[in-house]
């Protein structure tokens, strides 16, 4: 810059960034608090701690909803205690328990009493002493008694164990009890003037006490899944998942059965149902086991829990083992679900007698389309025979042992020395007989298993032979034989001819084999419809016959013969009845 252009400033006049001297005194600057509120210099709010004030919001989620639940319950077992603050709204919509006992004719006598109290007798209440609230009143006037708005806390619930050891605990409802911050409707406002803090409750010496004793007392495990129970129904109100053990499906069984109980008692099984089944579920293969183990107790869980799958699969069960466990079923289960049960163990015995007509109906030709008869196919006619006899020693009771008969005028002889030898050969001649007694008859699931199974399951080559080989010896075996077989015999007796008679006995043996094995497809077909399962369990294809164990008991046949042609079914395991017992749409008692 110039000194011309310098001088052109006045030096005289003071800077800008001094400010002008005045005589008046300076005051303070007010808090920002009390400032007006049209000034622009500062327009927030200083930071200011929310411990206690009147922005805190206390816990307002499951199971304690500070702010927004009306309804308290309070569980006490095994020494421990838990509180819920839950709404009103949630809990009669899941529960009809909850439902009529918080509607307004139930609580109306309730309610009648609250008022006759002196609770709201004094209309004095706190004054809040500090800056102004959120709703920006002036903090120097006093605000309104602490009472809280009606519908908080209207009800509360604690757990009743009765005066008896055989009762069952119950909740039930309680007068509301005051608190100072949150109240509820029988809320006290305290007076005016500050008084000494309230000394402890008497609750918490309670609790402390029980929790001291407890640890002297055995744990009762009822008492702590009680807790549990409670805890997983009010979850699932919430619509969270409960507390059930996912891995051993015996525990979990457990726990599902006493919380269907629970929901039962307060009328909510609509809203836990879903909830076990879903849980049962994810068990799978090991959950159609467990139900084919114990098939009254899942069926009567099935039913509570309102679940299609587990009902049905248990009912196939019951059905084909009736009326095996009807002893856990009766006075357990509605009437509606016996009827059910009778009704098809009705059908399913029906079935199986048409299905045995049917299979003593079977019948082979001859290649003129002429039934077998003894005049024009013998061998043809014992094999038909040999499974209708068969088919008897399995499918009837053993006939009745019969009576002892004593010779008329027989007395009583002494015992003589040679009495224990006599004795040993009474008891060997009992054990004869108890062996050559037929066996009793198997189980009809394992007798139709066998029949589908056919091949060798039943009536195998060795009891074909054996029955064959006795046939033979009757004279009119002999006479229905061919003539080759005839004019082969009738040689002399050279090794050509006995090799000639011994491929022709083989020839004979085979084809009876093949009529025998004709006969079995025939019954095979006949009882197919009974061999459709109808459960969710896997028998890994042991319906082809490998399955069932044990054959049946030996069939002498027709002839006579003192050989046993029974079948022995290979392979162990199976099950003893028949699963193909249908449940329909509209079986379901509880639709």
């Amino acid at each position: 810059m110039t000194q011309k252009s310098f001088s052109t400033y006045d030096l005289s006049s003071p800077m800008v960034s001094y400010p002008p001297p005045t005589d008046q005194p300076l005051t303070a600057r007010r808090p920002a608090s009390v400032t007006s509120r049209s000034t622009t210099t500062r327009r927030h709010r200083t930071t200011r701690s929310h411990t206690g004030g009147a922005s805190f919001r206390p816990q307002n989620e499951f199971p304690n909803f500070a702010q927004t639940g009306d309804v308290e319950i309070i569980i006490n077992a095994d020494g421990q205690e838990k509180r819920y603050t839950l709404h009103r709204l949630i809990l009669a919509q899941c529960s009809g328990f909850f439902e009529a006992s918080t509607s307004e004719d139930w609580s109306r006598a309730q309610a009648q009493g609250v008022a006759a109290t002196p609770a709201f007798a004094s209309t004095s209440g706190l004054t809040k002493i500090g800056e102004d609230d959120e709703y920006g009143r002036d903090p120097r006037t006093p605000a309104l008694p602490l009472v809280p708005p009606p519908d908080r806390h209207r009800w509360r619930y604690e757990l009743d164990w009765g005066n008896k050891d055989d009762e069952v605990p119950m909740l039930v409802q309680k007068p509301p009890t005051s608190t100072l911050f949150g109240g509820d409707q029988t809320y006290r406002a305290p007076a005016v003037p500050a008084k000494p803090p309230p000394p402890p409750s008497n609750s918490f010496f309670r609790s402390f006490t029980a929790m001291h004793s407890a640890a002297h007392i055995p744990h009762q495990a009822p008492d702590s899944d009680l807790i549990r129970d409670y805890d997983n129904l009010f979850r699932i109100f919430y619509n969270y998942p409960p507390s059930l053990d996912p891995l051993n499906i015996a525990e979990s069984y457990i726990q599902c059965k006493s919380l269907l109980a629970l929901a039962d008692m307060y009328d909510a099984l609509e809203v836990v149902g879903p909830r076990i089944d879903h849980h049962l579920l994810q068990f799978q293969s090991r959950l159609w086991k467990q139900i084919a183990k114990y098939p009254p107790s899942y069926l009567k869980l099935g039913y509570l829990a309102r679940s299609k799958v587990i009902f049905a699969e248990a009912l196939i069960h019951v059905v084909g083992q009736w009326p095996s466990g009807a002893s856990q079923l009766r006075h357990h289960v509605p009437d509606s679900v016996l009827d059910l049960i009778e009704d098809k163990a009705e059908e399913l015995a029906e079935r199986k007698l048409i299905t045995e007509g049917k299979l003593f109906r079977l019948t082979l030709t001859t290649p003129r389309g002429e039934r077998v008869t003894p005049a024009n196919s013998y061998a043809d006619w014992l094999a038909l025979s040999l499974f209708r006899q068969w088919l008897v020693e399995n499918t009837s009771p053993p006939p009745p042992l019969p009576p002892k008969t004593t010779t008329p005028g027989s007395t009583t002889t002494q015992p003589s020395p040679r009495g224990t030898a006599a004795t040993a050969n009474f008891s060997d001649r009992a054990l004869q007989q108890q062996q050559q007694q037929p066996r009793p008859p198997i189980s009809s699931g394992h007798l139709y298993r066998l029949l589908f199974a056919a091949g060798p399951a039943y009536l195998p080559h060795e009891d074909l032979k054996r029955f064959y080989k006795q046939a033979k010896s009757f004279p009119s075996f002999s006479s229905s034989s061919s003539s080759t077989t005839a004019a082969v015999s009738s040689e002399p007796t050279t090794t050509s001819t006995t090799a000639a008679g011994a491929r022709a006995a083989k020839e004979e043996l085979r084809r009876f084999e093949r009529r025998v094995d004709e006969v079995k497809v025939l019954a095979r077909e006949t009882v197919r419809p009974l061999m459709r399962s109808w459960l969710e369990l896997d028998l890994g294809g042991r319906e082809a016959g490998s399955c069932v164990g044990g054959g049946g008991g030996g069939a002498g046949g027709a002839a006579g013969g003192g050989g046993g042609a029974g079948g022995g079914g290979g392979g162990s395991g199976g099950l003893a009845y028949l699963t193909c017992t249908r449940v329909e749409e509209g079986d379901f008692p509880w639709d």
